[in-house]
């Protein structure tokens, strides 16, 4: 069982039903009033991101999410569609909703971490790193600057990320999911 004090980002929990992941937690203490745990929370299922206040009294189960490898095969109108890795006839889908940010960072046949909930495979799960090729980026200029500058960069999956001016066609990056930054020059 988890209290409204043991929701902290990353934390996934049953509430109303279903699997839910927390985004952001705080806490709020207002003078002569119980704690308050101010939290923004994501359905695994359909994708939707909720804000919630969490009183005292609260307590959730703990969700019980199993792990398998799915592989990612192709994205079209919307759908990205999965099969198991070694059974291709077993395709699935998600909607561009569900899986949220995580789709501009997926290649064909990359395999990704499904997560299972009551034996039905609900949403998955990208690496922190992923390393991806950039197609397309304008030629870096020197100019009168502090700091080193940046310009944006097409990836081969199509996201659009600000990289540094070194960057250039051809090289290969590595992105952090969770952030969407350049991380270094592969």
């Amino acid at each position: 069982m988890l209290t409204h004090t043991d929701l902290k980002p990353g934390v996934q929990f049953i509430y109303e039903g279903q699997p839910w992941e927390v985004l952001t937690a705080d806490m709020m203490k207002m003078a002569q009033r119980r704690p308050v745990i101010q939290s923004k929370i994501r359905n695994l299922i359909d994708g939707r991101v909720q804000e919630k206040n969490f009183q005292q009294g609260d307590v959730f189960d703990e969700a019980d999410l199993e792990k398998k490898d799915i592989k990612f095969l192709y994205q079209s109108k919307g759908q990205y569609f999965f099969c198991e890795p070694n059974d291709p006839s077993k395709r699935f889908f998600f909607t561009e909703a569900q899986i949220g940010s995580q789709a501009k960072y997926l290649r064909p046949n990359e395999i990704v971490v499904g997560i299972i909930f009551e034996e039905k495979i609900i949403n998955f799960k990208l690496p922190i790193k992923v390393q991806l090729k950039v197609k397309e980026s304008a030629p870096g200029v020197k100019g009168d600057r502090a700091q080193g500058g940046t310009k944006e960069a097409i990836l081969e999956s199509g996201a659009v990320i600000q990289v540094p001016l070194f960057v250039e066609e051809g090289d290969v990056i590595e992105i952090n999911t969770e952030t969407g930054t350049y991380v270094k020059r592969v």
